[in-house]
């Protein structure tokens, strides 16, 4: 029902925004479906679960694929979850979607994310599974965002049946690789999602499903043990035990299975991709292509690609049964020329995974910069091996606005006449810079970058020259830089871009760094104002051509508002040019890989829907030039839609909001606020939902609202006041 942080909930509504060409294939003669299958737990709690199974599964038991996630299966992510787990079910594997404790129709109560109780629970979800008649005992994991995190979790539990992972837009490091804090700066997504995760923890059961008896029971009880997350989150603003639970680069080594790492440049988790090919190696490969926070199946920026194929061959891979049986190619039939009898494919094991590329990237081709690209254009490359320290790179040094090539210099010791440049962003430096996850692709959303001259004229600008001939750059762009603030807080975004000839700037990449948080996410330190540090910022990965006639930019500034939250004072940052440089990766050891390397999209027919009332989007920026103002509003309202097999009619609406006024970073505020719906005959009931967050120099102020309406009447109302106190932000 949310529109952030999953795209299987797309976003959290359960509607599917087909902006690319896909090929929806009718399966249903090939495979049985089971609404709701109840899987109990040693407590006696019971999780919801939605089975799609393959016809022949009865007589020759079949893999398991799980989804594990909270959204609500039944009239959440339902037309998602059809589409996706029942073209696995007709190409042979039993597919299992479960509602996470305290959500859609599970027991219990949601707490937080990733808690211990949640890994604990998909433990005994996959026992459950791999005793079933209709399974061979073999289980994967897939999953988006939350699904791809837990996914990574669980497999670093060792379940037994877990043989292995699909991980999409995940991550392997709370802290400093998910929404709630970038580089120890506070996210403008630790109030979005948590927003939205607030205001999921007050929908209620389906009382079709829970019982006409209970569901009001399940309900008062979820309420009454909701939380305002986002003041949660910010209570830990430094990396603790609370980031490092949940965190599986704290030991790459526990995770024994394959996984499949995939996200797109336009995706928030982007970086997680190459942390796991580099963290975990042996069969584990890593894919990106151009899309936001969705499958690639339905991936905005196109083109998408035919990740449901791509996902079965890591099945056929890694869960078949017995290869004798498997490898005959001579039994290995297409779903969609089946008889009637639902004759699914047989497995493949040789399905060649081992000679992938250990990384597909798409290699993206220079682009006008706009809020919204429906296909990006570009080629697939690949890399046969991939390590952060055998790339070829080239190096660039900082020269009074200038990007200056070290080999053309001929000279790697610090310049002697390099100046010291000073900068101090204007607050609304960042307007120009995005969604950090682009959610909402697909709906048209303007979530992505810019043009960057806006951003520009508030940073200190680095060009080089222009360039001669065409250069690859894919990977991680590494900046160093020697600093000094006056004052003992600040932050500084560095961005790298792409100068076209008409002189538009599109965004590249980008980091940011907390300078308290310069040499520890874990014991940050305060500046002494004046002194000279030497700090590193890691951009975010990319692969892009940029063209002869361009020119690279480097550009730095001290605030990047409202993706993040600026610091208590307007800081002076000055620079040592003499010891700035930069680190830009140019590889030439991939290979270009086929056009058509993934194949079409492809998925099955999921159930029809139909509109009652169209939805609509905006994202403004609003100057109040006499009060020196800017406010930042986004809108969604996903309409109104009925789920025809089941009848429910669902709604939901949001509103993020943040303001700032001129050189007062004090002034900044945030709010987000929502409304969702329920009904169907006699069941009707809205959940209201907001939250707004101001600050002084010491505290950060959050109050929220959660009321709950059962057939126009309030049913519960909480409100919540919290006052947490700044931790080197």
């Amino acid at each position: 029902m949310c529109t952030v942080k999953d795209d299987e909930a797309a976003e959290c509504s359960g509607r599917r925004d087909y902006s690319c060409p896909v090929t929806q294939i009718d399966v249903l003669q090939l495979i049985d479906e089971v609404e709701t299958a109840w899987i109990p737990l040693a407590d006696g709690r019971r999780l919801a679960a939605r089975l799609f199974l393959p016809k022949t599964c009865w007589s020759r038991p079949a893999p398991v694929v799980l989804e594990y996630i909270p959204y609500r299966r039944r009239d959440g992510t339902r037309q998602g979850d059809e589409a996706m787990h029942r073209w696995f079910a007709a190409h042979g594997y039993a597919c299992a979607r479960v509602d996470i404790a305290g959500m859609g129709d599970s027991d219990g109560s949601i707490d937080d994310e990733y808690v211990q109780r949640e890994q604990d629970d998909g433990l005994e979800v996959i026992a459950w599974l791999g005793r079933q008649p209709w399974s061979s005992g073999a289980v994967g994991i897939i999953g988006i965002s939350w699904g791809g995190f837990n996914g990574l979790q669980i497999a670093a539990r060792r379940p037994p049946a877990l043989r292995a992972v699909i991980s999409l837009c995940s991550t392997t490091d709370r802290f400093h690789g998910d929404a709630h804090f970038t580089g120890g700066c506070l996210n403008e997504e630790n109030l979005e999602w948590g927003g939205c995760f607030f205001t999921m923890s007050g929908f209620p059961p389906d009382p079709a499903i829970v019982g006409h008896d209970r569901w009001r029971e399940m309900w008062r009880h979820r309420l009454e043990q909701a939380t305002l997350h986002p003041a949660d989150w910010l209570e830990h603003q430094r990396r603790d035990d609370f980031w490092r639970h949940g965190s599986v680069i704290e030991d790459y080594a526990a995770i024994q299975v394959p996984v499949l790492a995939v996200s797109g440049w336009a995706d928030g988790y982007t970086g997680t991709v190459f942390d796991l090919v580099e963290g975990l190696g042996g069969h584990t490969r890593g894919i990106v292509g151009p899309w936001g926070h969705k499958y690639p199946h339905d991936g905005v920026p196109g083109p998408a690609i035919g990740f449901l194929q791509e996902a079965s061959r890591w099945w056929d891979r890694w869960l078949a049964g017995d290869p004798s049986i498997a490898s005959d190619p001579s039994i290995a039939g297409d779903p969609s020329s089946a008889d009637g009898a639902g004759e699914a494919r047989v497995m493949v094991v040789d399905s060649a995974v081992d000679d992938d590329p250990v990384m597909r990237l798409y290699l993206q081709q220079s682009h006008r910069p706009m809020s919204h690209i429906a296909d990006r254009s570009g080629s697939w490359i690949g890399f046969n091996s991939w390590s952060p320290h055998s790339r070829t790179a080239t190096e660039f040094r900082l020269r009074e606005g200038l990007l200056e090539e070290v080999a053309l210099m001929g000279d790697q010791s610090p310049s002697v006449t390099a100046a010291h440049r000073t900068v101090s962003s204007p607050q609304t430096t960042g307007l120009a810079g995005g969604q950090w996850c682009a959610y909402g692709q697909g709906k048209i959303a303007p979530e992505l970058a810019l043009d960057q001259r806006e951003d520009d004229a508030g940073s200190l600008v680095y060009d080089s020259s222009v360039l001669e001939r065409a250069v690859h750059i894919v990977g991680r762009a590494q900046v160093a830089l020697r600093v000094a603030a006056d004052k003992p807080a600040a932050f500084i975004a560095v961005r790298l871009c792409d100068v076209h000839p008409d002189g538009s700037v599109e965004r590249l990449s980008y980091g940011i760094l907390n300078l308290c948080h310069r040499d520890s996410h874990e014991f940050p330190q305060h500046l002494e104002p004046g002194t000279f540090y030497d700090v590193a910022v890691t951009l975010k990965p990319i692969a892009q051509t940029l063209p002869a006639g361009h020119r690279l930019r480097l550009s730095l500034s001290t605030s990047y508002w409202p993706m993040i939250w600026p610091s208590p004072d307007a800081a002076t940052v000055k620079f040592d040019e003499a010891y700035c440089h930069v680190i830009v990766p140019t590889p030439t050891d991939f290979v270009a890989l086929a056009g058509d390397v993934f194949g079409p999209a492809e998925t099955a027919q999921p159930g029809g829907i139909t509109e009652v009332r169209e939805g609509s989007e905006s994202r403004q920026g609003i100057r109040d030039l006499g009060a020196q103002r800017t406010d930042f509003v986004a809108e969604r309202d996903d309409g109104v839609y009925r789920i025809d097999d089941i009848g429910t009619e669902v709604s939901f609406t949001r509103r993020r909001a943040s303001s700032i006024v001129d050189h007062e970073p004090l002034s900044a505020t945030a709010s987000y606020a929502s409304t969702a719906t329920f009904r169907r005959g006699d069941w009707d009931v809205r959940v209201e939902s907001e939250i707004v967050m101001t600050c002084d120099a010491e505290v950060f102020y959050l109050h929220g609202r959660l009321a709950t309406f059962d057939n126009g009447e309030l049913f519960i109302e909480r409100h919540f006041d919290r006052v947490v106190a700044r931790d080197y932000l």
